[in-house]
């Protein structure tokens, strides 16, 4: 059937009027409905002119709409409900892709902070390894911790010149050794306080089975352990904490700072035994310099006692080496501790060290760094030279430092000062320097030389006696004095202090005059010693 017979049977079935389909029996035949209008929709030319396919779509679906029992606001309204569940939908997509994100980049940090944390770790066991390497059960168990964590403590410093030439000629086993240097360090945390107490190597002792022996030879005899019993043994106090030194590796240390500043009161000339010839004043010094001063002793044979003032410039270089430390950035300590560990044998971990360290960040290098040593007088004893303990002095000593003053009630108790290197002896404290006294041109100078030089005492005390010195000229010891001291009696005149400065002046000398430590006569104001470093004047 074709189409224009289609329409007329349509239009003789339900008449011209297409608005005939929404009423009577044809809206109970909707399975009708759309073929019919969908005819007339194609059919009508007026609806082909006057609706466009949105408005039949639109009339659709009101028509719909009107036969679901919905008005238009409704259908506005469940538009809008369906745009939110759109929105929503989408939000929630959006918000779950960010979540996801998000835990990637958390999982990602994690996973590198915990393989930074594992490195650290690594890092931190490696240098403990270093650190601990060679210290056994027997030192552990001679080492007693602090009642309270910040309590003051002690701790055992030994200095071992076990260099390679040595090790190729006596072997590495310990008993071949004796310490070099041997320490005493209280360490106040709470205080921000550090002394140094320096043991005479030589020190006489009781070693049980061993008889009497010089206290280096603990190490030798036992190692560590024997040798932490015996400081604590002499010194009445319990041990915390040990650390030991390789001598050989000494420089390391000081290279790895950039070398320390130290202030040397006299020039150290000792070529043949220590290889250093280092002037007066202050001055930074190498890994190699450093380690000429710590060991050098016949730089001071003038003096007489040469191991007392190198104890005192070890402990002025410990003191650099603490002071410059505590002044570089906290960040680069883990490195440091890295390369000390090289060096050092210790008990304490590096969390230790760096718990210290940031402890004593702020600590006054100054005046709360205190040094001194064993007070003692030396005895030849069955063919052998000893220091023997001064019992009341020591003790004496040991109740000052137990309190966390200074080891010396008076600096003109230590005789190396201002001829050694120094160590703060306490704020306030006077004596044994002349550094602080005026000039005084005036009273009795003997004068000696201590070169091969003819005629160079004499020529001194000419220009003494010129500046108004009454003076004496003669011969020292010997003629290998190669730098020049000055020291003076404070029993024979009170104003001899001030009388070294004059004459130091006088002869343009860059020495820092000191008490004399009784080597020297005791009958004149001042005794200048004339080394090869005096050109005249």
């Amino acid at each position: 059937m074709s189409s224009e017979e289609q329409d007329r049977l349509s239009a003789e079935r339900y008449g011209a009027d297409g608005n005939r389909i929404a009423t009577g029996s044809d809206a109970r035949q909707p399975h009708s409905t759309p073929l019919v209008r969908g005819r007339h929709a194609e059919a009508s030319p007026h609806s082909r002119a006057g609706r466009g396919a949105g408005d039949v779509y639109a009339a659709g679906n009101a028509h719909a709409a009107h036969l679901r029992g919905v008005d238009g606001d409704e259908m506005d309204h469940a538009a809008s409900r369906a745009d939110g569940v759109d929105y929503y939908v989408s939000k929630r997509k959006r918000a779950k892709r960010g979540h996801r994100v998000l835990r990637i980049v958390v999982i990602s940090l994690v996973a590198v902070l915990a393989a930074a944390g594992t490195a650290f770790a690594w890092y931190i066991n490696n240098i403990n390894g270093k650190l601990s390497k060679g210290l056994d059960s027997n030192l552990l168990s001679q080492l007693v911790a602090p009642a309270k964590t910040d309590d003051p403590f002690y701790m055992l410093l030994l200095g071992v010149d076990q260099d390679d030439e040595r090790t190729e000629e006596w072997g590495a086993d310990q008993s071949n050794y004796r310490t070099d240097s041997i320490i005493l360090v209280r360490v106040d945390p709470p205080n921000k306080k550090v002394t140094l107490i320096s043991i005479p190597r030589d020190t006489m002792v009781s070693m049980g089975e061993h008889g009497t022996q010089k206290i280096n030879a603990a190490y030798s005899f036992g190692g560590a352990s024997y040798m932490v019993q015996m400081v604590s043994e002499l010194a009445g106090v319990s041990i915390s904490h040990y650390a030991e030194l390789n001598f050989e590796q000494f420089t390391s240390i000081v290279d790895t700072l950039g070398g320390v500043e130290v202030t040397l009161p006299v020039a150290v000339s000792d070529m043949d035994y220590a290889d250093i010839d280092l002037p007066a004043g202050t001055q930074t010094l190498n890994g190699a310099q450093a380690l000429g001063l710590c060991r050098s002793r016949h730089a001071y044979d003038a003096y007489g006692g040469g191991d007392f003032y190198r104890s005192a410039n070890q402990r002025m270089v410990i003191a650099a080496i603490i002071r410059k430390v505590l002044e570089s950035d906290p960040t680069s300590w883990p490195n440091l501790i890295s390369q000390l560990a090289d060096s050092v044998t210790t008990d304490l971990s590096a969390t230790d060290i760096l718990s210290l360290a940031n402890q004593f960040k702020d600590l006054d290098t100054e005046n709360d760094i205190y040094s001194g040593s064993v007070p003692t007088n030396s005895e030849y004893i069955n063919s052998l030279w000893y220091e023997v303990v001064d019992k009341d002095a020591w003790k004496t000593m040991m109740e000052r430092t137990n309190a966390g003053k200074t080891p010396y009630s008076d600096s003109s108790q230590d005789f190396t000062a201002g001829v050694a290197g120094s160590v703060g002896t306490g704020a306030g404290e006077t004596g044994g320097s002349a550094t602080g006294s005026e000039p005084v041109y005036s009273g009795t100078v003997l004068v000696l030389n201590g070169t091969a030089t003819q005629g160079l005492a004499s020529s001194a005390a000419n220009v003494l006696t010129q500046a108004g010195y009454s003076t004496v000229a003669g011969n020292a010891d010997s003629t290998s004095h190669t730098a020049t001291a000055i020291v003076y009696n404070t029993s024979k005149a009170s104003t001899a202090p001030g009388e070294a400065m004059g004459v130091a002046e006088k002869l343009g000398l860059s020495v820092t005059p000191a008490e004399n430590p009784g080597t020297y006569s005791d009958d004149y104001d001042v005794v200048v010693i004339l080394g090869t470093d005096y050109k005249g004047r």
